[in-house]
Protein backbone atom coordinates (compact mmCIF):
# COMPACT_ATOMS: atom_id res chain seq x y z
CA UNK A 1 0.00 0.00 0.00
CA UNK A 2 2.82 2.40 0.91
CA UNK A 3 4.59 1.74 -2.40
CA UNK A 4 1.35 2.50 -4.26
CA UNK A 5 1.02 5.85 -2.48
CA UNK A 6 4.65 6.70 -3.28
CA UNK A 7 4.09 5.79 -6.95
CA UNK A 8 1.00 7.99 -7.10
CA UNK A 9 2.81 10.91 -5.49
CA UNK A 10 5.67 10.58 -7.99
CA UNK A 11 3.16 10.73 -10.84
CA UNK A 12 1.54 13.83 -9.31
CA UNK A 13 4.88 15.61 -8.97
CA UNK A 14 6.06 14.69 -12.49
CA UNK A 15 2.70 15.75 -13.91
CA UNK A 16 3.04 19.19 -12.30
CA UNK A 17 6.64 19.63 -13.48
CA UNK A 18 6.02 18.52 -17.07
CA UNK A 19 2.78 20.45 -17.37
CA UNK A 20 4.43 23.61 -16.09
CA UNK A 21 7.15 23.21 -18.75
CA UNK A 22 4.37 22.72 -21.31
CA UNK A 23 2.64 25.97 -20.25
CA UNK A 24 5.88 27.94 -20.51
CA UNK A 25 6.44 26.46 -23.99
CA UNK A 26 2.90 27.42 -24.96
CA UNK A 27 3.39 30.97 -23.70
CA UNK A 28 6.74 31.73 -25.32
CA UNK A 29 6.78 29.62 -28.48
CA UNK A 30 3.27 28.76 -29.72
CA UNK A 31 1.19 31.96 -29.79
CA UNK A 32 0.35 33.19 -33.33
CA UNK A 33 1.82 36.66 -32.75
CA UNK A 34 2.35 37.35 -36.47
CA UNK A 35 -0.97 36.08 -37.85
CA UNK A 36 -3.36 38.93 -37.15
CA UNK A 37 -5.29 40.26 -34.18
CA UNK A 38 -8.09 37.70 -34.15
CA UNK A 39 -5.67 34.79 -34.32
CA UNK A 40 -3.76 36.26 -31.36
CA UNK A 41 -6.96 36.77 -29.38
CA UNK A 42 -8.07 33.19 -30.02
CA UNK A 43 -4.60 31.87 -29.17
CA UNK A 44 -4.41 33.80 -25.89
CA UNK A 45 -7.91 32.72 -24.87
CA UNK A 46 -7.01 29.08 -25.45
CA UNK A 47 -3.81 29.44 -23.43
CA UNK A 48 -5.67 31.13 -20.55
CA UNK A 49 -8.28 28.36 -20.56
CA UNK A 50 -5.55 25.71 -20.43
CA UNK A 51 -3.69 27.53 -17.64
CA UNK A 52 -6.77 27.97 -15.46
CA UNK A 53 -7.80 24.34 -15.93
CA UNK A 54 -4.33 23.03 -15.10
CA UNK A 55 -3.85 25.38 -12.13
CA UNK A 56 -7.05 24.18 -10.43
CA UNK A 57 -5.95 20.55 -10.73
CA UNK A 58 -2.49 21.36 -9.33
CA UNK A 59 -4.20 22.35 -6.08
CA UNK A 60 -5.97 18.99 -5.99
CA UNK A 61 -2.73 17.11 -6.68
CA UNK A 62 -1.00 18.85 -3.77
CA UNK A 63 -3.93 18.20 -1.46
CA UNK A 64 -3.94 14.53 -2.40
CA UNK A 65 -0.21 14.23 -1.67
CA UNK A 66 -0.68 15.73 1.81
CA UNK A 67 -4.04 14.16 2.64
CA UNK A 68 -2.88 11.35 4.96
CA UNK A 69 -1.14 13.81 7.28
CA UNK A 70 -4.40 15.63 8.00
CA UNK A 71 -6.56 12.66 8.94
CA UNK A 72 -8.26 13.00 12.34
CA UNK A 73 -8.80 9.77 14.23
CA UNK A 74 -12.24 9.36 15.76
CA UNK A 75 -11.61 9.23 19.53
CA UNK A 76 -13.10 6.56 21.79
CA UNK A 77 -14.79 8.53 24.54
CA UNK A 78 -16.54 7.50 27.74
CA UNK A 79 -20.33 7.12 27.45
CA UNK A 80 -20.93 9.78 30.10
CA UNK A 81 -18.87 12.32 28.12
CA UNK A 82 -21.17 12.30 25.10
CA UNK A 83 -22.80 15.76 25.12
CA UNK A 84 -26.39 16.73 24.40
CA UNK A 85 -27.02 17.16 20.71
CA UNK A 86 -29.88 18.80 18.83
CA UNK A 87 -30.93 17.28 15.51
CA UNK A 88 -32.48 19.90 13.23
CA UNK A 89 -34.40 18.78 10.14
CA UNK A 90 -35.19 21.67 7.81
CA UNK A 91 -38.37 21.54 5.73
CA UNK A 92 -40.20 24.06 3.61
CA UNK A 93 -42.86 22.53 1.40
CA UNK A 94 -41.63 18.97 0.85
CA UNK A 95 -43.98 16.02 0.82
CA UNK A 96 -44.88 14.55 4.21
CA UNK A 97 -43.95 11.01 3.13
CA UNK A 98 -40.42 12.11 2.25
CA UNK A 99 -40.02 14.03 5.50
CA UNK A 100 -41.40 11.12 7.52
CA UNK A 101 -38.59 8.81 6.35
CA UNK A 102 -35.90 11.22 7.51
CA UNK A 103 -37.49 12.03 10.87
CA UNK A 104 -38.18 8.37 11.57
CA UNK A 105 -34.59 7.41 10.75
CA UNK A 106 -33.31 10.11 13.13
CA UNK A 107 -35.25 8.54 16.01
CA UNK A 108 -33.31 5.30 15.51
CA UNK A 109 -29.83 6.82 15.70
CA UNK A 110 -27.58 5.19 18.31
CA UNK A 111 -26.37 7.18 21.33
CA UNK A 112 -25.21 6.15 24.81
CA UNK A 113 -28.01 8.17 26.40
CA UNK A 114 -30.91 8.71 24.01
CA UNK A 115 -32.33 11.37 26.36
CA UNK A 116 -29.46 13.60 25.25
CA UNK A 117 -30.64 13.54 21.62
CA UNK A 118 -33.24 16.22 20.90
CA UNK A 119 -34.83 15.98 17.46
CA UNK A 120 -36.71 18.92 15.97
CA UNK A 121 -38.56 19.37 12.71
CA UNK A 122 -37.91 22.97 11.61
CA UNK A 123 -40.85 23.91 9.40
CA UNK A 124 -40.92 27.39 7.93
CA UNK A 125 -44.18 26.46 6.24
CA UNK A 126 -45.79 26.20 9.70
CA UNK A 127 -47.95 23.32 8.47
CA UNK A 128 -50.35 21.64 10.93
CA UNK A 129 -49.89 18.26 9.26
CA UNK A 130 -46.11 18.44 9.84
CA UNK A 131 -46.64 19.33 13.51
CA UNK A 132 -48.99 16.36 13.79
CA UNK A 133 -46.45 14.03 12.18
CA UNK A 134 -43.71 15.24 14.55
CA UNK A 135 -45.91 14.65 17.56
CA UNK A 136 -46.72 11.18 16.32
CA UNK A 137 -43.02 10.33 16.10
CA UNK A 138 -42.29 11.85 19.50
CA UNK A 139 -40.01 14.65 18.26
CA UNK A 140 -40.08 18.42 18.65
CA UNK A 141 -41.65 20.83 16.19
CA UNK A 142 -40.48 24.40 15.53
CA UNK A 143 -42.79 26.27 13.22
CA UNK A 144 -42.07 29.57 11.54
CA UNK A 145 -44.36 31.93 9.66
CA UNK A 146 -43.48 34.59 7.12
CA UNK A 147 -39.86 33.51 6.81
CA UNK A 148 -38.07 35.85 4.41
CA UNK A 149 -34.56 34.50 4.96
CA UNK A 150 -34.90 31.02 3.43
CA UNK A 151 -33.03 28.14 5.07
CA UNK A 152 -30.83 30.48 7.12
CA UNK A 153 -33.88 32.07 8.68
CA UNK A 154 -35.34 28.65 9.44
CA UNK A 155 -32.20 27.39 11.17
CA UNK A 156 -31.50 30.67 12.99
CA UNK A 157 -35.02 30.53 14.38
CA UNK A 158 -34.46 26.91 15.46
CA UNK A 159 -31.23 27.83 17.26
CA UNK A 160 -33.18 30.35 19.34
CA UNK A 161 -35.45 27.54 20.57
CA UNK A 162 -32.75 24.95 21.30
CA UNK A 163 -29.68 24.93 23.51
CA UNK A 164 -27.36 21.93 23.04
CA UNK A 165 -23.64 22.64 22.59
CA UNK A 166 -23.62 20.84 19.23
CA UNK A 167 -26.30 20.25 16.65
CA UNK A 168 -26.77 18.19 13.51
CA UNK A 169 -28.54 19.39 10.38
CA UNK A 170 -30.43 17.31 7.84
CA UNK A 171 -32.27 18.14 4.66
CA UNK A 172 -35.69 16.63 4.22
CA UNK A 173 -34.46 13.91 1.87
CA UNK A 174 -31.27 12.92 3.74
CA UNK A 175 -31.67 9.75 5.79
CA UNK A 176 -29.03 9.11 8.50
CA UNK A 177 -27.79 5.65 9.32
CA UNK A 178 -28.08 4.37 12.87
CA UNK A 179 -24.43 5.15 13.69
CA UNK A 180 -24.41 8.74 12.36
CA UNK A 181 -23.99 10.42 15.75
CA UNK A 182 -21.48 7.85 16.99
CA UNK A 183 -19.30 8.52 13.92
CA UNK A 184 -19.39 12.33 14.22
CA UNK A 185 -19.97 13.62 17.77
CA UNK A 186 -16.70 12.22 19.27
CA UNK A 187 -14.65 14.50 17.00
CA UNK A 188 -15.83 17.46 19.07
CA UNK A 189 -14.17 15.91 22.15
CA UNK A 190 -10.73 15.77 20.52
CA UNK A 191 -9.45 18.81 22.50
CA UNK A 192 -10.35 16.92 25.68
CA UNK A 193 -8.98 13.48 24.77
CA UNK A 194 -5.53 12.15 23.91
CA UNK A 195 -4.35 8.76 22.65
CA UNK A 196 -1.44 7.17 24.47
CA UNK A 197 -0.13 3.68 23.83
CA UNK A 198 -3.08 2.93 21.57
CA UNK A 199 -5.60 3.85 24.29
CA UNK A 200 -7.72 6.98 24.47
CA UNK A 201 -7.94 8.81 27.81
CA UNK A 202 -9.42 12.07 28.99
CA UNK A 203 -6.88 14.87 29.36
CA UNK A 204 -6.15 16.41 32.73
CA UNK A 205 -7.24 20.06 33.14
CA UNK A 206 -3.74 21.35 32.42
CA UNK A 207 -3.43 19.14 29.32
CA UNK A 208 -6.40 20.49 27.39
CA UNK A 209 -5.71 21.28 23.73
CA UNK A 210 -6.53 24.96 23.50
CA UNK A 211 -5.34 25.23 19.91
CA UNK A 212 -7.98 22.92 18.42
CA UNK A 213 -11.61 23.95 18.24
CA UNK A 214 -13.86 21.85 16.01
CA UNK A 215 -16.38 24.02 14.21
CA UNK A 216 -18.12 21.36 12.15
CA UNK A 217 -17.83 17.79 10.93
CA UNK A 218 -19.18 17.14 7.44
CA UNK A 219 -19.95 13.59 6.32
CA UNK A 220 -20.14 12.60 2.63
CA UNK A 221 -23.27 13.14 0.60
CA UNK A 222 -24.38 9.74 -0.63
CA UNK A 223 -27.49 8.86 -2.61
CA UNK A 224 -29.85 5.91 -2.52
CA UNK A 225 -31.21 6.47 -6.03
CA UNK A 226 -29.33 6.55 -9.35
CA UNK A 227 -28.43 10.00 -10.58
CA UNK A 228 -29.69 11.43 -13.86
CA UNK A 229 -27.06 9.75 -16.03
CA UNK A 230 -26.94 6.43 -14.19
CA UNK A 231 -30.73 6.11 -14.46
CA UNK A 232 -31.22 7.10 -18.09
CA UNK A 233 -28.20 5.16 -19.36
CA UNK A 234 -28.92 2.07 -17.24
CA UNK A 235 -25.36 2.45 -15.97
CA UNK A 236 -25.71 2.52 -12.18
CA UNK A 237 -22.96 -0.10 -11.78
CA UNK A 238 -20.71 1.36 -14.48
CA UNK A 239 -20.83 5.14 -14.10
CA UNK A 240 -20.17 6.59 -10.61
CA UNK A 241 -22.64 9.08 -9.16
CA UNK A 242 -21.43 12.40 -10.52
CA UNK A 243 -21.48 14.08 -7.08
CA UNK A 244 -19.38 11.43 -5.33
CA UNK A 245 -16.07 12.87 -6.49
CA UNK A 246 -16.53 16.15 -4.65
CA UNK A 247 -18.22 14.76 -1.57
CA UNK A 248 -16.01 11.74 -0.97
CA UNK A 249 -12.72 12.92 -2.47
CA UNK A 250 -12.34 16.66 -2.99
CA UNK A 251 -13.98 17.76 0.25
CA UNK A 252 -11.95 15.23 2.24
CA UNK A 253 -8.75 16.45 0.59
CA UNK A 254 -9.64 20.00 1.65
CA UNK A 255 -8.86 18.94 5.23
CA UNK A 256 -5.24 19.67 4.28
CA UNK A 257 -5.98 23.40 3.97
CA UNK A 258 -8.84 23.65 6.47
CA UNK A 259 -11.16 24.71 3.68
CA UNK A 260 -13.80 21.98 3.97
CA UNK A 261 -17.20 22.97 2.58
CA UNK A 262 -20.28 22.51 4.73
CA UNK A 263 -22.90 21.16 2.35
CA UNK A 264 -25.96 21.90 4.46
CA UNK A 265 -26.95 18.41 5.51
CA UNK A 266 -25.67 15.32 7.37
CA UNK A 267 -23.22 17.44 9.33
CA UNK A 268 -22.68 18.29 12.99
CA UNK A 269 -21.83 21.85 14.06
CA UNK A 270 -20.64 23.65 17.17
CA UNK A 271 -23.17 26.09 18.62
CA UNK A 272 -20.37 28.32 19.93
CA UNK A 273 -18.78 28.48 16.49
CA UNK A 274 -22.15 29.33 15.01
CA UNK A 275 -22.68 32.09 17.57
CA UNK A 276 -19.19 33.44 16.91
CA UNK A 277 -19.94 33.90 13.20
CA UNK A 278 -23.30 35.51 13.98
CA UNK A 279 -25.58 32.64 13.00
CA UNK A 280 -26.30 31.21 9.58
CA UNK A 281 -25.30 33.84 6.97
CA UNK A 282 -27.84 35.86 5.05
CA UNK A 283 -27.57 37.53 1.63
CA UNK A 284 -26.44 34.32 -0.05
CA UNK A 285 -28.20 31.33 -1.54
CA UNK A 286 -25.47 28.97 -0.31
CA UNK A 287 -25.56 29.70 3.41
CA UNK A 288 -23.94 26.33 4.09
CA UNK A 289 -20.79 27.12 2.08
CA UNK A 290 -20.44 30.55 3.70
CA UNK A 291 -20.96 29.07 7.18
CA UNK A 292 -17.88 26.87 6.91
CA UNK A 293 -15.85 29.68 5.32
CA UNK A 294 -16.64 32.08 8.15
CA UNK A 295 -15.78 29.44 10.77
CA UNK A 296 -12.41 28.88 9.12
CA UNK A 297 -11.74 32.61 9.08
CA UNK A 298 -12.14 32.61 12.88
CA UNK A 299 -9.67 29.76 13.27
CA UNK A 300 -12.11 26.88 13.78
CA UNK A 301 -11.21 23.48 12.40
CA UNK A 302 -13.71 22.15 9.87
CA UNK A 303 -13.36 18.46 9.11
CA UNK A 304 -14.76 16.23 6.37
CA UNK A 305 -14.91 12.55 7.24
CA UNK A 306 -14.70 9.91 4.53
CA UNK A 307 -17.19 7.42 5.96
CA UNK A 308 -20.69 7.44 4.51
CA UNK A 309 -23.27 7.52 7.33
CA UNK A 310 -26.34 8.89 5.51
CA UNK A 311 -28.04 8.69 2.14
CA UNK A 312 -30.19 11.13 0.23
CA UNK A 313 -32.14 11.68 -2.94
CA UNK A 314 -30.22 12.69 -6.07
CA UNK A 315 -31.66 14.91 -8.80
CA UNK A 316 -33.24 12.89 -11.60
CA UNK A 317 -34.06 15.45 -14.31
CA UNK A 318 -31.92 17.81 -16.38
CA UNK A 319 -33.95 20.93 -15.39
CA UNK A 320 -33.51 20.04 -11.70
CA UNK A 321 -29.77 19.51 -12.15
CA UNK A 322 -29.35 22.78 -14.04
CA UNK A 323 -31.30 24.66 -11.37
CA UNK A 324 -29.20 23.05 -8.63
CA UNK A 325 -25.84 23.81 -10.28
CA UNK A 326 -26.83 27.37 -11.17
CA UNK A 327 -27.77 27.92 -7.54
CA UNK A 328 -24.44 26.50 -6.35
CA UNK A 329 -22.46 28.62 -8.81
CA UNK A 330 -24.22 31.88 -7.97
CA UNK A 331 -24.29 31.19 -4.24
CA UNK A 332 -20.62 30.29 -3.91
CA UNK A 333 -19.58 33.44 -5.76
CA UNK A 334 -21.95 35.46 -3.56
CA UNK A 335 -20.51 33.92 -0.40
CA UNK A 336 -16.92 34.59 -1.44
CA UNK A 337 -17.81 38.18 -2.22
CA UNK A 338 -19.49 38.49 1.19
CA UNK A 339 -16.72 36.89 3.25
CA UNK A 340 -13.58 38.05 1.35
CA UNK A 341 -11.57 34.86 1.96
CA UNK A 342 -8.45 36.33 0.33
CA UNK A 343 -8.26 39.35 2.64
CA UNK A 344 -9.85 38.46 5.96
CA UNK A 345 -9.48 36.05 8.85
CA UNK A 346 -7.06 33.27 9.72
CA UNK A 347 -7.11 31.32 6.48
CA UNK A 348 -3.74 29.83 5.63
CA UNK A 349 -2.04 30.38 2.29
CA UNK A 350 -3.12 26.88 1.24
CA UNK A 351 -6.65 27.70 2.32
CA UNK A 352 -6.70 30.83 0.15
CA UNK A 353 -5.33 28.84 -2.78
CA UNK A 354 -8.07 26.28 -2.26
CA UNK A 355 -10.75 28.97 -2.34
CA UNK A 356 -9.19 30.49 -5.44
CA UNK A 357 -9.53 27.05 -7.03
CA UNK A 358 -13.17 26.95 -5.93
CA UNK A 359 -13.81 30.29 -7.61
CA UNK A 360 -11.99 29.30 -10.79
CA UNK A 361 -13.86 26.00 -10.99
CA UNK A 362 -17.06 27.79 -11.89
CA UNK A 363 -15.22 29.46 -14.76
CA UNK A 364 -14.25 26.04 -16.09
CA UNK A 365 -17.48 25.98 -18.08
CA UNK A 366 -16.30 29.04 -20.02
CA UNK A 367 -13.00 27.20 -20.53
CA UNK A 368 -14.91 24.27 -21.96
CA UNK A 369 -16.62 26.56 -24.46
CA UNK A 370 -13.18 27.76 -25.59
CA UNK A 371 -11.93 24.17 -25.94
CA UNK A 372 -14.94 23.34 -28.12
CA UNK A 373 -14.66 26.45 -30.29
CA UNK A 374 -10.87 26.25 -30.90
CA UNK A 375 -10.89 23.29 -33.35
CA UNK A 376 -14.03 24.66 -35.01
CA UNK A 377 -12.32 28.00 -35.66
CA UNK A 378 -9.32 26.17 -37.07
CA UNK A 379 -11.26 23.74 -39.27
CA UNK A 380 -13.96 26.05 -40.62
CA UNK A 381 -12.44 29.53 -40.52
CA UNK A 382 -8.74 28.79 -40.92
CA UNK A 383 -7.76 30.34 -37.58
CA UNK A 384 -4.16 29.63 -36.67
CA UNK A 385 -4.48 29.35 -32.87
CA UNK A 386 -1.35 27.34 -32.00
CA UNK A 387 1.99 27.48 -33.81
CA UNK A 388 3.87 24.21 -33.26
CA UNK A 389 5.76 21.54 -35.16
CA UNK A 390 5.60 17.80 -34.64
CA UNK A 391 8.94 17.56 -32.79
CA UNK A 392 8.08 19.89 -29.87
CA UNK A 393 4.65 18.28 -29.63
CA UNK A 394 6.25 14.88 -29.15
CA UNK A 395 8.95 16.16 -26.80
CA UNK A 396 6.88 18.59 -24.66
CA UNK A 397 3.15 18.07 -25.09
CA UNK A 398 3.04 14.25 -25.19
CA UNK A 399 4.94 13.56 -21.90
CA UNK A 400 2.97 16.31 -20.14
CA UNK A 401 -0.32 14.93 -21.41
CA UNK A 402 0.57 11.33 -20.49
CA UNK A 403 1.55 12.13 -16.90
CA UNK A 404 -1.30 14.60 -16.44
CA UNK A 405 -3.82 12.00 -17.60
CA UNK A 406 -2.26 9.41 -15.27
CA UNK A 407 -2.40 11.85 -12.36
CA UNK A 408 -6.06 12.55 -13.05
CA UNK A 409 -6.82 8.82 -13.03
CA UNK A 410 -5.10 8.45 -9.66
CA UNK A 411 -6.94 11.49 -8.36
CA UNK A 412 -10.36 10.30 -9.50
CA UNK A 413 -9.99 6.66 -8.47
CA UNK A 414 -13.31 4.85 -8.70
CA UNK A 415 -15.25 7.98 -7.70
CA UNK A 416 -15.17 9.65 -11.08
CA UNK A 417 -15.27 8.71 -14.73
CA UNK A 418 -13.32 11.29 -16.74
CA UNK A 419 -15.32 10.72 -19.91
CA UNK A 420 -18.71 11.11 -18.24
CA UNK A 421 -17.47 14.05 -16.21
CA UNK A 422 -16.69 15.86 -19.46
CA UNK A 423 -20.11 14.94 -20.87
CA UNK A 424 -21.82 16.36 -17.78
CA UNK A 425 -19.78 19.56 -17.86
CA UNK A 426 -20.55 20.03 -21.55
CA UNK A 427 -24.29 19.65 -20.91
CA UNK A 428 -24.20 22.18 -18.07
CA UNK A 429 -21.90 24.63 -19.87
CA UNK A 430 -24.49 26.74 -21.77
CA UNK A 431 -26.54 27.26 -18.61
CA UNK A 432 -23.74 28.30 -16.26
CA UNK A 433 -21.55 30.72 -18.22
CA UNK A 434 -23.93 33.69 -18.06
CA UNK A 435 -24.98 33.29 -14.37
CA UNK A 436 -21.32 32.98 -13.32
CA UNK A 437 -20.35 36.04 -15.34
CA UNK A 438 -23.24 38.16 -14.05
CA UNK A 439 -22.75 37.09 -10.42
CA UNK A 440 -19.03 37.86 -10.60
CA UNK A 441 -19.65 41.30 -12.09
CA UNK A 442 -22.40 42.07 -9.57
CA UNK A 443 -19.76 43.26 -7.07
CA UNK A 444 -16.65 45.40 -7.56
CA UNK A 445 -13.50 43.60 -8.72
CA UNK A 446 -11.83 44.53 -5.42
CA UNK A 447 -13.57 41.54 -3.88
CA UNK A 448 -11.35 39.21 -5.89
CA UNK A 449 -7.90 38.05 -4.69
CA UNK A 450 -5.48 40.82 -3.84
CA UNK A 451 -2.69 38.95 -2.06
Amino acid sequence: MKSKVVRQNVVFVLAMILTTIYLFWRLFFTLPLHDGVWNVVAGVLLLVAETVTIATTFDLFLQRIRMKRFHLELPEIAAEDYPDVDVLIATHNEEIDLLYKTVSACTFMDYPDKHKVHIFVCDDGNRPEVAEMAAGLGVGYIGLENNTEAKSGNYNNALKHTGSAIFATFDTDMIPRHDFLMKTVPYFLLPEYVKEGGVWRRREPDEMDGDTAIGLVQTPQSFYNPDLFQFNLYAEHIVPNEQDFFSRQVNVMRNTSNSVAYTGSNAVLSRKAMEDIGGFPLNTITEDFETSLRMQQLGYTTYASDEVVSSGLSTTTIPAMIKQRTRWARGIIQSMQNAHPFRRGKLSVTGKISYLGTFLYWWSFANRLIFILAPILFALFDFRIVVAGIEPLLLIWLPAYAFYAGAMRYLSGDMRNQRWSQVIDTILMPYLIVPVLLETLAHPPAHLPCD
